[in-house]
């Protein structure tokens, strides 16, 4: 398996950023600059994401492990994830807890969402797009106006969109993800059986508006990682960190200076 990264920074501690479903490593590339000067930063594109390889099934166990492989213990890694890359940090740092010296958590928690029928909208409009028939990217924005009104949304899955030559393709595994959503919106309680809770210090990053952070979840979050705070980042919603850009940004450089 490998895993297409790309680092900044020349000193100082270590800040690695897992992306969500649909993400890309480049998607973290302002905040990563901005922590530049005082940080060495990693971004990292997800298993069957981005430029990475593709898997033939999402298992959050696996995409842990191979995200472990590029920390040491010798250097252990500030560790921000964002929705499906929060959960894989979340269980990156339960199962190798020496290489994960602080957790950022972004809008999602450990519990089973029983379905993500949204992202499913999502993959079904992707898949759907004429990829032959296009001549410029506008033409797939205008195609997928329908089924993805929200502007936003809509440019951040274009992203994900490469031309070679003539040629256009998706970069995610949209089979796959799209088959294995069930996986991507649950939580493998019952494969960390025996696994202890994380002793390092986490911050809980929530979108005001988002439902994906609840105080019902609290038992959860306390259960697995006790040495929590929580933070809501009023107006915004799922996607913080891009919709509120530099107030989550000086609430990550302040967790990451505490």
């Amino acid at each position: 398996m490998v895993l297409n990264t790309t680092a900044m920074g020349e000193s100082g501690p270590l800040v690695a950023f897992c992306h969500g479903l649909f993400g890309q490593g480049k998607n973290w590339t302002a905040i990563a600059k901005s922590l530049a000067a005082d940080h060495r930063v990693l971004l990292v594109d997800m298993p069957n994401h981005g430029r990475s390889d593709w898997h033939d099934r999402v298992d959050y166990l696996d995409m842990a492990d191979e995200v472990a492989t590029l920390f040491s213990a010798d250097d252990p890694v500030a560790l921000v994830g964002h929705s499906m890359g929060g959960k894989a940090a979340m269980v990156l740092a339960l199962r190798h807890p020496e290489l994960v010296e602080r957790l950022c958590v972004v809008d999602i928690s450990p519990v089973d969402y029983h379905g993500l029928t949204e992202f499913g909208d999502f993959i079904e409009a992707m898949q759907g797009l004429d990829l032959g028939a296009l001549t410029r990217r506008s033409d797939a924005d205008e195609a997928l106006t329908e089924a993805v009104p929200n502007r936003t949304v809509r440019s951040f899955l274009l992203q994900n969109l490469r031309r070679d030559g003539d040629a256009w393709s998706w970069q995610p595994n949209l089979a796959v993800l799209g088959r294995d959503l069930a996986a991507l919106g649950g939580w493998p309680a019952d494969r960390l059986d025996g696994v202890a809770p994380y002793p390092g210090r986490v911050l809980w990053v929530a979108g005001q508006t988002s439902a994906y952070v609840k105080d019902e979840y609290g038992a959860a979050m306390d259960r697995w990682f006790p040495q929590n705070r929580r933070v809501t980042v009023k107006n915004a919603g799922h996607w913080v960190h891009s919709e509120q850009p530099e107030v989550f940004t000086e609430v990550l450089r302040r967790f990451l200076q505490s």
